[in-house]
C-alpha cells in the first residue's frame, strides 16, 4: 500500500464531523498513560499487536499523540501520529460495528489538526489502505513509488 501526503495547512477546507458525533454522545479524547492497558488491549483485540505496539509509543509521548473515540467508557476507535516515524499519521481504526458513522473521519481530522498544531505543515499517511476515503476527507494524495515505503523494514 502506498503512502499519502496531506497538506495540513488546508485542513480548514474539510469539515471534521465532531459536532455530529457529540450529539450522538461520542467524544474524542487524548489517551493518558494510565489508560495504556485498556487501550492496548482494545487495539490488539480489534486490530493487531503490532498496531498496539505503535500506539503505545504514541501514548507514552508527552503530550500523548494518540486519540480515542468513546461513548461513555466504551472505546469505538483510535488514531495516532508520530507512533513509528515523525510526521506519520497512523495507526488508526474503528470498531467494525461502528464504521460508517463518521468516527473514522472525525479521528482522522482531529489527529491531523493536532499534527498541524505541533508545527507540521505536511503529514504522511503511512501505508494508506482506503485511499479514496483519505482523499475525500482531507485531500490526501498518493505519493508515487512509496510502496512498500517506510514499513519495508518490518520483521516477518
Amino acid at each position: 500500500m502506498s503512502d499519502m501526503l496531506v497538506k495540513l495547512y488546508n485542513l480548514r477546507d474539510y469539515p471534521d464531523g465532531e459536532e455530529i458525533l457529540r450529539r450522538e454522545g461520542i467524544e474524542i479524547k487524548s489517551v493518558m498513560a494510565p489508560n495504556l492497558t485498556p487501550v492496548r488491549e482494545w487495539i490488539t483485540h480489534h486490530f493487531s499487536l503490532s498496531w498496539a505496539d505503535e500506539a503505545t509509543n504514541a501514548i507514552l509521548t508527552i503530550p500523548s499523540k494518540c486519540f480515542i473515540a468513546v461513548r461513555g467508557s466504551q472505546i469505538l476507535g483510535f488514531a495516532c501520529y508520530d507512533a513509528t516515524a515523525r510526521g506519520y499519521f497512523g495507526p488508526t481504526g474503528v470498531d467494525a460495528d461502528e464504521r460508517g458513522k463518521g468516527i473514522g473521519k472525525a479521528l482522522l481530522m482531529h489527529t491531523l489538526n493536532a499534527m498541524y498544531g505541533d508545527g507540521y505543515v505536511y503529514g504522511v499517511i503511512g501505508g494508506a489502505g482506503p485511499t479514496d476515503f483519505y482523499a475525500s476527507c482531507c485531500g490526501a494524495t498518493v505519493i508515487p513509488d512509496s510502496d512498500p515505503g517506510f514499513y519495508r523494514n518490518m520483521l516477518d
